[in-house]
């Protein structure tokens, strides 16, 4: 697969991370390269888990991705707390930091 844009979803629920990727992955061709969560070391104030997605693929299905991710994600969340973005044509670098993550990945397909 060209790896030509990367993609991000945010939003609060590792399950609802999983549940609009899983929805995201259907609709189009892209690689998880890197899943995070957003944990919040101060437990005096409520505040939801939140979690972030990384996936690669061509610009048009890392599009389709996200816009697929961010309905599915809108089932269990409010607008103001799901966030996009694609990158076309990221550097290398970029790419390296996507896959850094604290879920780890077997690559061995």
């Amino acid at each position: 697969m060209a790896k030509l844009a990367m993609g991000f979803l945010e939003c609060a629920g590792y399950a609802t991370i999983l549940y609009a990727m899983d929805k995201a992955c259907k609709a189009a061709d892209v690689e998880i390269i890197g899943i995070d969560t957003i944990n919040p070391k101060d437990t005096s104030a409520f505040i939801p888990m939140t979690g972030q997605v990384k996936f690669v693929g061509t610009v048009s299905n890392v599009k389709i991705a996200c816009e697929v991710a961010r309905e599915a994600a809108l089932v269990y969340n409010d607008p103001d707390v799901v966030l996009t973005e694609v990158i076309e044509l990221p550097y290398e670098g970029t790419e390296k930091l996507g896959h850094i993550t604290k879920v780890k990945f077997n690559n061995n397909k």
